[in-house]
């Protein structure tokens, strides 16, 4: 802070709140609920740099980035008024999740919450926010039932795990038709919690619907110590396409698994969660390479979303790592959620679910490769579209759909 800046700093303090309306130096309080320790602290860590990235460019000075909020110099609508993020953290912990949730509300004022990683988590965050009235910007969960409950509080901005299995069954059918090479059975690996049961759930009506055997259907218990009981039987099934629905440490498991008992599937599609991050990749090392997941961003669509090598650049710079699956959401929430309360022109929260309502936002002012943002009467965005992408020496690179795929597909699937 300059010395300017530093003896303005108690004048700017002073102003407050004058019935929920926004003053010109007032900042706009937004709580934010991740696993900042315990087993999934890397993810929420991650998080926490991506929501810390887009608030720098929301609020600090510097040249256009061409992306929504990408101005700079903080809430135009609201004299200049910055967004100051309040971390909580979770543990992962859906208990934990809803009192670090209310004490946002309450303690620190937060004007809207955004979260969570998990879709548990968000079942409790979202019960507290909608009981208090407060818009929770849903930004990384993806279990399909969260938008389904009859929420007015509730927004998600990326897709749900049935719009992205819907993704992956489309991937399959084009694929099939360009190459001969059709998939004929599918073997389901899913944890035991509503991500898992919603994920599974939806893949195995699509597997009907497409006519494909389901050669195995695993459920098994979060991060177990040891899954190679289950490898056998995914070696047992020999199926044409494994789709696990895994967190980070299950997922590196269950390929060390598979490993040990010499068994290579002729192809992995992934609900992405654990596939997709950095700690995976880490982890994970060769035995990844070939992996295909389903994503809600692509990092090499920079041609068409000229916004994601600057906020990767600053990503980076901070983080020392680029966007993913889950960090790109994470940036996109906060820009949304920023967007509509700047349009708002208020802090008071039903005025800023009034303007998550309105909401229209074209994808070319997002770092993702989707339509846009909207959401419908449910809360969900119905512009997020998903891409498919696969691991070819130890980067994620997008297969589909093929007019912004930057390279094919490459499977044992005969």
């Amino acid at each position: 802070m300059n010395r300017i800046a530093a003896a303005a700093a108690p004048l700017f303090m002073a102003v407050t709140l004058v019935a929920g309306q926004a003053q010109a130096a007032d900042d706009i309080v937004i709580g934010v609920v991740y696993p900042l320790t315990g087993n999934a602290a890397p993810i929420g860590l991650d998080a926490k740099a991506a929501y810390e990235t887009a608030a720098d460019i929301i609020n600090s000075t510097h040249a256009p980035i061409p992306v929504l909020m990408g101005n700079g110099g903080g809430l135009d609508r609201l004299g200049g008024a910055k967004i100051k993020l309040v971390f909580a953290d979770s543990q992962n912990d859906p208990q934990k999740a809803r009192a670090e949730t209310e004490r946002l509300i309450t303690q620190e004022h937060a004007v809207a919450i955004v979260g969570s990683y998990t879709s548990a988590t968000a079942v409790t965050i979202s019960q507290v926010t909608e009981r208090y009235e407060v818009p929770y910007m849903s930004a990384d969960n993806s279990s399909p039932s969260l938008n389904q409950r009859g929420m007015k509080w509730f927004f998600r901005t990326s897709p749900h795990d049935e719009m992205f299995t819907q993704a992956m069954f489309q991937f399959f059918a084009d694929e099939g038709a360009k190459t001969g090479h059709k998939v004929k059975s599918v073997a389901l690996f899913y944890e035991d919690s509503i991500f898992g049961a919603d994920s599974s759930n939806v893949q195995r009506k699509l597997a009907g619907e497409n006519k494909m055997t389901i050669a195995a259907d695993i459920k098994y218990r979060a991060n177990s110590p040891s899954l190679s009981a289950e490898a056998q039987k995914l070696k047992a099934a020999d199926a044409d396409v494994i789709l696990p629905s895994s967190y980070t440490s299950d997922a590196i498991l269950i390929l060390r698994a598979m490993n040990e008992i010499g068994y290579k599937p002729k192809a992995i599609m992934a609900q992405a969660a654990g596939f997709q991050e950095s700690a995976f990749m880490t982890g994970a090392g060769a035995l990844a390479e070939g992996a295909m997941s389903r994503s809600s961003f692509a990092l090499d669509a920079t041609a068409s979303r000229p916004a994601i090598a600057p906020v990767n650049a600053l990503y980076r710079a901070r983080n020392d790592k680029d966007m993913n699956d889950n960090t790109s959401r994470d940036v996109t929430a906060l820009f949304t959620l920023a967007d509509a309360i700047n349009r708002a022109g208020s802090a008071k929260p039903e005025d800023i679910r009034k303007a998550l309502i309105a909401t229209d936002i074209p994808g070319n002012l997002t770092v993702m490769p989707w339509a846009g943002v909207k959401f419908d009467e449910t809360g969900q965005n119905v512009k997020g579209t998903p891409v498919i992408q696969q691991v070819t020496n130890g980067v994620y690179h997008t297969i589909w759909p093929f007019d912004v795929a930057v390279q094919p597909a490459v499977w044992d699937v005969k």
